[in-house]
Protein backbone atom coordinates (compact mmCIF):
# COMPACT_ATOMS: atom_id res chain seq x y z
CA UNK A 1 0.00 0.00 0.00
CA UNK A 2 1.11 3.41 -0.26
CA UNK A 3 1.14 6.12 2.33
CA UNK A 4 3.16 9.85 2.72
CA UNK A 5 5.50 10.07 5.33
CA UNK A 6 8.22 12.05 6.55
CA UNK A 7 11.32 10.27 6.07
CA UNK A 8 15.18 11.63 6.42
CA UNK A 9 14.66 14.99 8.36
CA UNK A 10 11.88 17.48 9.75
CA UNK A 11 10.72 19.76 6.99
CA UNK A 12 8.35 19.88 4.17
CA UNK A 13 11.09 18.54 1.77
CA UNK A 14 10.99 15.00 3.59
CA UNK A 15 7.00 14.46 3.08
CA UNK A 16 7.60 12.06 0.40
CA UNK A 17 4.87 9.13 -0.69
CA UNK A 18 6.33 5.40 0.16
CA UNK A 19 5.34 1.71 -0.09
CA UNK A 20 4.56 0.14 3.19
CA UNK A 21 3.22 -3.51 3.71
CA UNK A 22 -0.31 -4.20 3.80
CA UNK A 23 -1.66 -4.17 7.33
CA UNK A 24 -3.74 -7.03 8.86
CA UNK A 25 -6.20 -6.54 11.81
CA UNK A 26 -5.29 -8.26 14.87
CA UNK A 27 -7.34 -9.51 17.58
CA UNK A 28 -9.54 -6.77 18.70
CA UNK A 29 -8.49 -4.57 15.54
CA UNK A 30 -10.36 -3.23 12.46
CA UNK A 31 -9.13 -2.83 8.73
CA UNK A 32 -9.73 0.56 7.30
CA UNK A 33 -9.67 1.66 3.74
CA UNK A 34 -8.87 5.53 4.30
CA UNK A 35 -11.42 7.61 2.30
CA UNK A 36 -10.35 11.11 2.93
CA UNK A 37 -8.21 13.14 5.48
CA UNK A 38 -8.28 16.62 6.82
CA UNK A 39 -5.82 18.94 7.93
CA UNK A 40 -4.90 20.81 10.92
CA UNK A 41 -2.53 23.28 12.24
CA UNK A 42 -0.85 20.60 14.59
CA UNK A 43 0.09 18.94 11.35
CA UNK A 44 1.69 22.02 9.92
CA UNK A 45 3.82 22.25 13.20
CA UNK A 46 4.10 18.32 12.84
CA UNK A 47 6.08 18.67 10.03
CA UNK A 48 9.01 20.38 11.82
CA UNK A 49 9.24 18.11 15.25
CA UNK A 50 6.94 21.33 16.63
CA UNK A 51 5.96 19.37 19.30
CA UNK A 52 9.28 18.15 20.44
CA UNK A 53 9.58 14.51 22.14
CA UNK A 54 5.69 13.90 21.44
CA UNK A 55 6.51 14.36 17.64
CA UNK A 56 7.69 10.75 17.72
CA UNK A 57 10.49 8.96 15.51
CA UNK A 58 10.95 9.16 11.49
CA UNK A 59 9.60 7.29 9.47
CA UNK A 60 6.65 9.30 10.44
CA UNK A 61 2.76 9.18 8.97
CA UNK A 62 1.27 12.61 9.12
CA UNK A 63 -2.41 14.21 9.99
CA UNK A 64 -4.49 13.28 12.79
CA UNK A 65 -8.17 13.53 11.18
CA UNK A 66 -9.69 11.09 8.50
CA UNK A 67 -12.19 8.57 8.01
CA UNK A 68 -12.31 4.77 6.30
CA UNK A 69 -14.09 1.98 5.31
CA UNK A 70 -13.77 -1.15 7.73
CA UNK A 71 -12.62 -4.00 4.88
CA UNK A 72 -11.48 -6.66 7.45
CA UNK A 73 -12.16 -7.22 11.15
CA UNK A 74 -9.62 -9.16 13.60
CA UNK A 75 -10.66 -11.65 16.16
CA UNK A 76 -13.18 -10.62 18.99
CA UNK A 77 -14.53 -7.88 17.33
CA UNK A 78 -17.73 -6.75 18.08
CA UNK A 79 -18.21 -2.81 17.99
CA UNK A 80 -17.71 -2.74 14.19
CA UNK A 81 -18.43 -4.64 10.73
CA UNK A 82 -16.63 -4.64 7.35
CA UNK A 83 -18.46 -1.94 5.14
CA UNK A 84 -18.99 0.51 8.39
CA UNK A 85 -17.37 4.41 7.81
CA UNK A 86 -15.32 4.75 10.84
CA UNK A 87 -12.93 7.83 11.76
CA UNK A 88 -9.78 6.84 14.41
CA UNK A 89 -9.42 8.86 17.31
CA UNK A 90 -7.52 11.13 17.31
CA UNK A 91 -6.20 10.41 20.41
CA UNK A 92 -5.73 5.99 20.72
CA UNK A 93 -4.97 6.32 24.40
CA UNK A 94 -8.20 8.21 25.95
CA UNK A 95 -11.56 6.53 25.84
CA UNK A 96 -13.13 8.34 28.82
CA UNK A 97 -12.05 9.77 32.09
CA UNK A 98 -9.92 12.74 32.76
CA UNK A 99 -6.67 13.76 30.62
CA UNK A 100 -3.76 12.16 32.30
CA UNK A 101 -0.32 13.27 30.83
CA UNK A 102 0.66 9.23 29.13
CA UNK A 103 -2.48 10.48 26.87
CA UNK A 104 -0.08 12.54 24.64
CA UNK A 105 1.38 9.32 23.89
CA UNK A 106 -1.54 8.19 22.03
CA UNK A 107 -1.84 10.76 18.80
CA UNK A 108 -2.38 10.35 15.73
CA UNK A 109 0.23 11.73 13.05
CA UNK A 110 2.70 12.10 15.57
CA UNK A 111 4.28 10.47 17.78
CA UNK A 112 1.36 7.44 16.34
CA UNK A 113 1.80 7.05 12.50
CA UNK A 114 -1.32 9.22 11.04
CA UNK A 115 -4.62 8.97 8.89
CA UNK A 116 -2.67 9.28 5.16
CA UNK A 117 -2.53 6.15 4.13
CA UNK A 118 -4.58 4.00 1.84
CA UNK A 119 -4.98 1.16 4.61
CA UNK A 120 -4.38 1.20 8.72
CA UNK A 121 -5.47 -0.78 11.59
CA UNK A 122 -6.70 0.31 15.14
CA UNK A 123 -8.39 -0.91 18.03
CA UNK A 124 -12.41 -1.17 17.54
CA UNK A 125 -12.30 0.59 21.19
CA UNK A 126 -10.71 3.70 19.61
CA UNK A 127 -12.70 4.25 16.68
CA UNK A 128 -16.48 5.96 15.99
CA UNK A 129 -18.51 5.22 13.79
CA UNK A 130 -19.28 8.41 11.14
CA UNK A 131 -22.76 9.87 10.76
CA UNK A 132 -24.65 8.48 7.70
CA UNK A 133 -25.81 12.57 6.77
CA UNK A 134 -22.04 13.32 6.06
CA UNK A 135 -20.16 12.66 3.07
CA UNK A 136 -16.19 11.22 3.44
CA UNK A 137 -14.45 14.64 3.13
CA UNK A 138 -17.00 15.75 5.60
CA UNK A 139 -16.94 12.77 8.25
CA UNK A 140 -12.66 13.35 8.09
CA UNK A 141 -13.21 16.71 10.12
CA UNK A 142 -14.50 15.11 12.91
CA UNK A 143 -11.80 13.74 15.22
CA UNK A 144 -9.72 16.68 15.92
CA UNK A 145 -11.25 20.27 15.28
CA UNK A 146 -14.72 19.37 16.15
CA UNK A 147 -14.34 17.29 18.91
CA UNK A 148 -12.01 20.09 19.86
CA UNK A 149 -14.93 22.37 19.80
CA UNK A 150 -17.48 20.28 21.23
CA UNK A 151 -15.34 19.85 24.67
CA UNK A 152 -14.92 23.75 24.75
CA UNK A 153 -18.58 23.84 24.82
CA UNK A 154 -19.60 21.03 26.49
CA UNK A 155 -17.52 20.18 29.09
CA UNK A 156 -15.41 22.77 29.90
CA UNK A 157 -17.98 25.55 29.50
CA UNK A 158 -21.42 23.60 30.39
CA UNK A 159 -23.11 25.01 27.04
CA UNK A 160 -26.87 25.69 27.74
CA UNK A 161 -30.08 26.97 25.70
CA UNK A 162 -29.68 30.44 25.93
CA UNK A 163 -26.10 31.25 26.65
CA UNK A 164 -23.95 33.86 24.33
CA UNK A 165 -20.79 31.91 22.74
CA UNK A 166 -17.79 34.12 21.12
CA UNK A 167 -16.05 32.79 18.32
CA UNK A 168 -12.40 33.91 16.54
CA UNK A 169 -12.27 33.58 13.32
CA UNK A 170 -13.32 31.19 10.80
CA UNK A 171 -10.31 28.18 11.16
CA UNK A 172 -11.97 24.40 11.41
CA UNK A 173 -12.54 24.62 15.23
CA UNK A 174 -14.14 28.26 15.40
CA UNK A 175 -16.90 26.98 12.62
CA UNK A 176 -17.86 23.66 14.36
CA UNK A 177 -17.81 26.03 17.79
CA UNK A 178 -20.43 28.39 15.64
CA UNK A 179 -22.56 25.89 14.50
CA UNK A 180 -22.57 23.19 17.50
CA UNK A 181 -23.85 26.31 19.44
CA UNK A 182 -26.21 27.49 17.21
CA UNK A 183 -27.57 23.40 17.40
CA UNK A 184 -27.76 23.57 20.82
CA UNK A 185 -29.66 26.70 21.10
CA UNK A 186 -27.16 29.00 22.06
CA UNK A 187 -26.24 33.20 20.55
CA UNK A 188 -23.45 32.93 18.81
CA UNK A 189 -21.16 36.48 18.51
CA UNK A 190 -18.33 35.41 16.15
CA UNK A 191 -15.42 37.17 15.14
CA UNK A 192 -13.14 37.79 11.94
CA UNK A 193 -11.28 40.30 9.34
CA UNK A 194 -13.68 40.32 6.56
CA UNK A 195 -17.23 41.17 5.33
CA UNK A 196 -16.94 38.45 2.85
CA UNK A 197 -16.34 35.87 5.80
CA UNK A 198 -18.68 38.22 7.67
CA UNK A 199 -21.47 36.54 5.59
CA UNK A 200 -20.76 33.41 5.82
CA UNK A 201 -20.18 33.45 9.53
CA UNK A 202 -24.11 35.03 9.20
CA UNK A 203 -24.99 32.44 6.79
CA UNK A 204 -23.83 29.48 9.10
CA UNK A 205 -26.00 31.17 12.32
CA UNK A 206 -24.06 33.41 13.36
CA UNK A 207 -26.44 35.89 15.57
CA UNK A 208 -23.50 39.30 15.05
CA UNK A 209 -20.13 39.38 13.47
CA UNK A 210 -17.57 41.97 14.47
CA UNK A 211 -14.93 42.93 12.12
CA UNK A 212 -11.74 42.54 14.60
CA UNK A 213 -9.53 45.02 12.28
CA UNK A 214 -12.32 47.64 11.77
CA UNK A 215 -13.30 47.04 15.71
CA UNK A 216 -9.69 46.41 17.49
CA UNK A 217 -11.22 46.48 20.86
CA UNK A 218 -13.79 43.67 20.11
CA UNK A 219 -14.49 42.62 23.45
CA UNK A 220 -15.61 45.75 24.35
CA UNK A 221 -18.04 45.04 21.59
CA UNK A 222 -19.06 41.96 23.19
CA UNK A 223 -20.47 43.64 26.07
CA UNK A 224 -22.08 46.14 24.50
CA UNK A 225 -23.55 43.71 22.56
CA UNK A 226 -24.93 41.92 25.56
CA UNK A 227 -25.98 44.55 28.01
CA UNK A 228 -22.77 45.09 29.48
CA UNK A 229 -22.68 40.95 30.74
CA UNK A 230 -20.25 39.38 28.57
CA UNK A 231 -20.13 35.97 27.02
CA UNK A 232 -20.54 32.89 28.79
CA UNK A 233 -18.33 31.25 27.17
CA UNK A 234 -15.19 32.43 24.51
CA UNK A 235 -13.48 29.93 22.55
CA UNK A 236 -10.12 31.26 22.32
CA UNK A 237 -7.73 30.00 19.52
CA UNK A 238 -5.96 33.24 19.08
CA UNK A 239 -3.24 32.94 22.41
CA UNK A 240 -1.34 36.07 23.14
CA UNK A 241 -3.42 38.17 20.40
CA UNK A 242 -6.63 37.60 21.40
CA UNK A 243 -6.56 36.77 24.99
CA UNK A 244 -6.69 39.99 26.43
CA UNK A 245 -10.07 40.46 24.44
CA UNK A 246 -11.35 37.10 25.37
CA UNK A 247 -10.80 38.63 29.24
CA UNK A 248 -12.56 41.28 28.92
CA UNK A 249 -15.46 40.00 26.44
CA UNK A 250 -15.87 36.78 29.25
CA UNK A 251 -18.85 37.77 31.71
CA UNK A 252 -18.54 37.28 35.49
CA UNK A 253 -18.28 33.14 36.09
CA UNK A 254 -18.61 32.53 32.14
CA UNK A 255 -15.59 30.17 30.61
CA UNK A 256 -12.79 30.80 28.46
CA UNK A 257 -11.77 27.73 26.54
CA UNK A 258 -8.00 28.18 25.66
CA UNK A 259 -7.72 25.85 22.03
CA UNK A 260 -4.74 27.60 20.59
CA UNK A 261 -1.40 29.74 20.33
CA UNK A 262 -2.39 31.14 16.70
CA UNK A 263 -1.05 34.96 17.96
CA UNK A 264 1.70 33.30 20.03
CA UNK A 265 2.02 31.68 23.26
CA UNK A 266 3.49 33.85 25.89
CA UNK A 267 0.93 37.12 26.99
CA UNK A 268 0.81 39.25 29.75
CA UNK A 269 -2.79 39.04 31.52
CA UNK A 270 -4.79 41.67 33.16
CA UNK A 271 -5.31 39.35 36.37
CA UNK A 272 -7.45 41.72 38.22
CA UNK A 273 -10.18 41.16 35.60
CA UNK A 274 -10.20 37.50 35.60
CA UNK A 275 -10.36 37.17 39.46
CA UNK A 276 -12.88 40.30 39.76
CA UNK A 277 -15.34 38.32 37.18
CA UNK A 278 -14.50 35.10 38.74
CA UNK A 279 -13.68 33.74 35.33
CA UNK A 280 -12.42 30.43 34.38
CA UNK A 281 -10.13 29.67 32.06
CA UNK A 282 -9.52 26.09 30.95
CA UNK A 283 -7.39 24.47 28.30
CA UNK A 284 -9.16 21.91 26.15
CA UNK A 285 -7.18 19.06 24.73
CA UNK A 286 -9.48 17.73 21.88
CA UNK A 287 -11.10 15.01 23.65
CA UNK A 288 -11.88 11.37 24.51
CA UNK A 289 -13.77 8.69 22.60
CA UNK A 290 -16.76 8.96 24.50
CA UNK A 291 -17.10 12.29 24.18
CA UNK A 292 -17.03 11.87 20.02
CA UNK A 293 -20.00 9.77 19.98
CA UNK A 294 -21.78 11.87 22.17
CA UNK A 295 -21.03 14.24 19.43
CA UNK A 296 -21.82 12.38 16.60
CA UNK A 297 -25.11 11.49 18.04
CA UNK A 298 -26.01 15.10 18.69
CA UNK A 299 -24.81 15.78 14.87
CA UNK A 300 -27.12 12.92 13.30
CA UNK A 301 -29.78 14.53 14.97
CA UNK A 302 -29.33 18.22 14.41
CA UNK A 303 -27.81 17.95 10.85
CA UNK A 304 -25.01 19.37 11.57
CA UNK A 305 -22.92 19.66 8.35
CA UNK A 306 -19.23 20.18 8.47
CA UNK A 307 -17.95 23.09 6.78
CA UNK A 308 -14.97 21.89 4.01
CA UNK A 309 -13.09 24.50 1.98
CA UNK A 310 -13.80 24.30 -1.57
CA UNK A 311 -10.31 23.82 -2.84
CA UNK A 312 -9.89 19.85 -2.11
CA UNK A 313 -6.40 18.09 -1.97
CA UNK A 314 -4.96 14.76 -3.21
CA UNK A 315 -2.42 12.84 -0.99
CA UNK A 316 -0.10 13.87 -3.66
CA UNK A 317 -0.67 17.09 -2.33
CA UNK A 318 -0.11 17.51 0.81
CA UNK A 319 2.51 19.75 0.83
CA UNK A 320 0.60 22.55 -0.67
CA UNK A 321 -2.57 21.73 1.66
CA UNK A 322 -0.27 22.17 4.80
CA UNK A 323 1.36 25.15 3.65
CA UNK A 324 -2.82 27.06 2.47
CA UNK A 325 -2.89 26.89 6.58
CA UNK A 326 -0.86 29.94 7.83
CA UNK A 327 -2.12 31.70 4.44
CA UNK A 328 -5.88 31.49 5.84
CA UNK A 329 -7.71 31.62 2.34
CA UNK A 330 -9.53 28.94 3.10
CA UNK A 331 -13.14 28.86 4.95
CA UNK A 332 -13.78 25.49 7.12
CA UNK A 333 -11.33 22.62 7.38
CA UNK A 334 -8.83 21.90 4.86
CA UNK A 335 -9.42 18.47 3.34
CA UNK A 336 -7.52 15.70 1.22
CA UNK A 337 -9.35 12.73 -1.01
CA UNK A 338 -8.01 9.82 -0.54
CA UNK A 339 -9.22 7.83 -3.43
CA UNK A 340 -6.21 8.58 -6.05
CA UNK A 341 -2.75 8.07 -4.86
CA UNK A 342 0.07 9.93 -7.05
CA UNK A 343 3.81 9.70 -7.39
CA UNK A 344 4.35 12.95 -5.35
CA UNK A 345 3.81 14.39 -2.05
Amino acid sequence: MQVVEIEGGWDFEHLQIAERPDPEPGPGEILLAMKAASINYRDFLMVRRGYGKYSGTLPLVPLSDGVGEVVAVGEGVTRFAPGDRVCPCFNQHWQNGPFRDEHWWGLLGGPLDGTLQQRMTVDEQTAVKAPSHMSDLEAATLPCAALTAWSALMDAGGLKPGHTVVTQGTGGVSLFALQIAVMSGARVIATTSSDEKAAKLEALGAAEVINYRETPDWGKAVLGLTDGLGADIVVEVGGAATIQQSIRAVRASGTISLIGNLGGSMAELNLPLVFMKCARMIGVAVGHRDAFETMTKAMSVGGLQPVVDDRVYGPDELVAALQSLPEGRHFGKVALDLSNWGSGA
